[in-house]
């Protein structure tokens, strides 16, 4: 990129790329901290949310680790490790709250975008059984799930699931949990519904079909020391524009634009695809007959994004049913991107720790092949297990979204990270999202922890203070060391969001 030493350029308080629901959510907190900010939004495709927050692309679960059984794995002695579960059900509270404010306020319609739906797990077999047991029996003594109930009755499982218990084997041992207050959350709707009013505001400005071509951190006397230059490529053109912080939530794409910044906290990242599939089901009177969120336990090897579930599922308001993901492999970073995405990441710095990560997770790559592999019957015979009595003809296959798990390089080797992970630059200049699930459900939560790295000495002051306790009352507290707490906080948010469940 050219010195233009002396040319002024377009300039803004904080310059977002990737129109997903991380950069709707940032820009919608910092607009409500600072309304004098003025936010420059930047997207590749025409338009917010058509990658991996875009409905279709995703499960749609309002991931409180009601019913996801990899959120509590189970230890070498027995005991089912609960710090996760409760670390993720905190944090999709905190963004039912941040909604909920909104939705006070005007800013957002609960309907457009948030459904309610029971969360329940369903494993089969006495080994399977025996684990939901015993984490039923740890997590119901916890203010954060004390309403999850438990059943091995094959009649009362008939009545809260009874596509699943359809042609079932009575013989087959057989559990369930269920969490009555649980979500599913249309992630396109709400991206959209968070940036309307920011763009009628006139505080942020969005530019579509626009793409990052060089990303540089320059002091010359035009500048104010420790800027970013940003060169951009779009519908009309080039042009450059000026920020103080930068913050990468391109979902799959960030990986590249934070290795192009130059950062050094860069070079300890790398990144690892995994595409995946639906099958789905339009016929009214099945979909009619199911009226929840499954999950079952993951395969050995799988990765967090395809532990199997079969949900209710609302997109752009119409309700389906969907099963899966069936897990692939593509070398795009996006689902729109490039196969050479992945090639194209590959630097000295994290080449062993991709290898690394290669050789010590063996099961995975073996779970992956097999998965390309799958032929449809293959794919039936998965859902037949969750509803014995499915007929292919009622299911079609979907394209899911494309996810990048996490290669960090630390001092014992490259390790496969499963979630989200925040990388911010030493001054908090520039952060960026890496990861997947649960991501978007814990997105208000993450994008606090962008504002307390990135945004300190304002976070400190008295204004922005107020203002974030205005939205969060609860902002600084455990919501898991205060049951009376957790419990007024759930109340406020169900009373706003339009939910009754006490």
């Amino acid at each position: 990129m050219g010195s233009n030493a002396g040319i002024l350029l377009d300039q803004y308080d904080a310059v977002l790329v990737g129109a997903g629901i991380m950069s709707a959510t940032l820009a919608s907190l910092l607009h409500a901290l600072d309304p004098d900010l003025r936010l420059l939004l930047v997207e590749r495709l025409e338009g917010p949310a058509l990658e991996s927050s875009a409905a279709a692309n995703n499960a749609g679960t309002g991931h409180a680790a009601n019913c996801e059984l990899n959120y509590t794995p189970q230890r070498s002695d027995g005991r089912i490790e609960t710090s996760k579960a409760l670390a993720i059900n905190a944090a999709f509270e905190c963004s039912l709250a941040f909604w909920a404010s909104l939705a006070e306020r005007g800013l957002l319609s609960p309907e457009a975008f948030l459904q309610q739906v029971p969360h329940l797990s369903l494993v089969w077999g006495q080994a399977d059984v025996a684990f939901l047991e015993q984490r039923h029996r740890q997590l119901k003594v916890l203010p954060a799930f004390s309403a999850m109930e438990w059943s091995t009755d094959p009649e009362e499982i008939a009545d809260w699931l009874p596509l699943v218990m359809e042609g079932r084997s009575c013989d087959q041992p057989l559990a369930v949990t269920r969490v009555k207050r649980g979500f599913d959350v249309d992630f396109g709707s709400l991206t959209r519904a968070l940036l309307a009013p920011l763009q009628g505001s006139g505080a942020l400005q969005i530019l579509y079909g626009t793409v990052v071509k060089g990303l540089k951190r320059e002091r010359t006397p035009a500048m104010t020391s420790g800027d970013w230059r940003i060169q951009l490529q779009g519908p009309s053109g080039g042009r450059e524009v000026q920020t103080p912080f930068v913050f990468l939530g391109a979902g799959g794409g960030a990986l590249p634009l934070l290795q192009n910044s130059g950062i050094p906290e860069a070079a300890d990242f790398a990144g690892f695809p995994v595409s995946g599939q639906w099958l789905v089901c339009q016929r009214p009177d099945l979909v009619d007959r199911h009226f929840a969120k499954v999950y079952g336990k993951a395969a050995v090897g799988a990765p967090p994004m395809s532990v199997p579930h079969l949900d209710s599922r609302w997109i752009d308001g119409k309700r389906s049913l969907l099963f899966g993901p069936y897990a692939g492999f593509s070398s795009k970073f996006l689902k729109t991107g490039s196969l050479l995405d992945l090639p194209k990441s590959v630097r000295a710095a994290n080449l062993l720790p991709m290898l690394q990560v290669g050789l010590n997770n063996l099961p995975l790559v073996k779970y992956l092949i097999a998965q390309l592999s799958q032929s449809e019957t293959d794919r039936m015979d998965a859902l037949k297990q969750f509803l014995p009595s499915a007929r292919g003809e009622d299911w079609t296959l979907s394209v899911a979204g494309q996810r990048v798990q996490i290669i960090k390089r630390t001092p014992d080797g490259g390790r496969l990270q499963m979630g989200t992970e925040v990388v911010s630059s030493a001054d908090g200049s520039l952060a960026a999202l890496l990861g997947a699930s649960p991501g978007a459900s814990t997105s208000v939560p993450i994008m606090l922890d962008v504002l307390s790295r990135c945004f300190a000495s304002q976070l400190a002051t008295q204004p922005w203070q107020e203002r974030l306790r205005a939205l969060l009352p609860f902002y600084g507290k455990d919501l898991n060391a205060d049951a009376a707490l957790l419990d007024q906080v759930r109340r406020r948010s169900d009373a706003r969001l339009g939910f009754q469940f006490f």
